[in-house]
């Protein structure tokens, strides 16, 4: 059977993927990036910090971890809460013993609701970037663009207020997004979003209102895939990451380039006291090493795009 000819004649085949944003990169063709101090992995840890509303709705889907039970779901929201109580402080003297500088992707739900933690965040000396209003808060390409447009306003705005600056990054809810998104950013104001996971490495895409910096997170390295969703062992999950900085060390030396190790946390999955003890010895041994430099995900944007 031969192919048809509309198949042949498909627009968008080329190098890369069907889309505008950004030009194919195999890893080998890359410019070699440099970390402060020559360090050859950067280590960047991303909270999300999240408000679930007891109701979730489904349109236009339904965000990961919400509510599942006949509502109201008192069990599975009060463990979400457990996060925002306990476990994200936990989280803070974790960072604050090893000195490390994080990034927290925050609902803006949680400035109105829980004030004192957004000022505990930056008293910490934390970054903080938008994370949508709460985890209502859903995108994908069915949303209106104008619901898309008020939804990312509302979220800068509110944090905008609690912080006294804007953020300058955004993180999606499931990390989703809409066609229109990266440009909707641009136009409210964003510098970086931290959705894509094609990399290790930021890297440029260009919008019909300019450019924006993507910051990888990758979907494999985070609590909630690892534990919530595997079903693995902090201790696993701890030999996973530690096994990752050899590699990306090796890997650096490679190619002459600095490499990133990005790890996203839940406080309401790391931030249980039983689990406390392996990811604070997992922090010590990063700490240790003469290979990182824990980098927020501004940070890393920053450096990267001085060097691009």
């Amino acid at each position: 059977m031969s192919l048809s000819p509309e198949y042949l004649a498909y627009p968008m085949r080329r190098q890369g993927m069907d889309q505008d944003f950004y030009a194919a990169s195999p890893m080998p063709t890359r410019k070699p990036v440099t970390w402060p101090g020559a360090k050859p992995v950067a280590v960047t840890l991303l909270v999300n910090l999240e408000w679930f509303p007891i109701t979730p709705t489904d349109k236009p889907f339904r965000a990961p971890g919400h509510m599942v039970t006949p509502y109201p779901d008192y069990r599975h929201y009060t463990a979400r809460e457990y996060g925002t109580r306990v476990g994200f402080y936990r989280l803070l003297d974790a960072f604050d013993n090893v000195g490390a500088r994080v990034t927290v992707a925050v609902n803006s739900a949680i400035a109105q609701r829980y004030p004192s933690v957004v000022a505990d965040i930056l008293a910490a000396g934390h970054e903080i970037i938008a994370h949508s209003t709460d985890m209502n808060g859903t995108i994908d390409g069915s949303l209106p663009e104008e619901d898309e447009r008020q939804l990312i306003r509302s979220a800068r705005d509110t944090l905008t207020e609690a912080m006294g600056k804007a953020p300058r990054g955004w993180q999606s809810i499931a990390r989703s997004q809409s066609w229109n998104m990266p440009r909707l950013l641009v136009e409210e104001g964003f510098d970086y979003m931290c959705d894509w996971v094609n990399d290790d490495l930021p890297y440029a895409f260009s919008t019909a209102a300019g450019p924006i910096l993507s910051v990888p997170f990758n979907h494999e390295l985070s609590d909630r895939q690892m534990i919530a969703v595997q079903q693995q062992s902090m201790d696993s999950v701890a030999q996973q990451i530690d096994d990752a900085l050899v590699w990306l060390v090796k890997e650096a030396a490679q190619y002459a380039s600095g490499r990133v190790l990005p790890f996203t946390l839940t406080p309401y999955i790391t931030g249980l006291p039983y689990r406390m003890d392996a990811f604070e010895a997992l922090l010590a041994r990063l700490a240790a090493s003469d290979a990182t430099w824990f980098a927020t995900a501004g940070e890393l944007a920053d450096c990267w795009k001085a060097q691009s």
